[in-house]
């Protein structure tokens, strides 16, 4: 199938474009709280905070980043960010 209307030809691009950034800010937070969750569970008796809060920072960033370019629903935002600081704040 042929498509000769250039403006289908431009939202098919655009389309595709938005669902790669879209897959990027996703999978990058999936990454980053599976190794979050992961360091948690490894170093049970001796924690580095300072690594952890580095994970805590990013995901946070990429979270507020991802909200901010509409890949992210306000409150699923909110529920991943309120995981993070929960699970961060039963280490202290």
């Amino acid at each position: 199938m042929v498509i000769k209307n250039k403006s289908a030809i431009k939202r098919i691009k655009v389309a595709d474009r938005n669902r790669k950034q879209n897959l990027l800010y996703k999978s990058s937070v999936k990454t980053l709280m599976k190794k979050y969750f992961s360091l948690l569970k490894v170093e049970d008796s001796e924690v580095d905070k300072e690594s952890l809060s580095i994970y805590v920072s990013q995901i946070y960033s990429r979270i507020d980043k991802g909200t901010k370019k509409g890949v992210f629903h306000k409150n699923t935002a909110a529920r991943k960010k309120s995981l993070i600081a929960r699970t961060f704040k039963t280490l202290n």
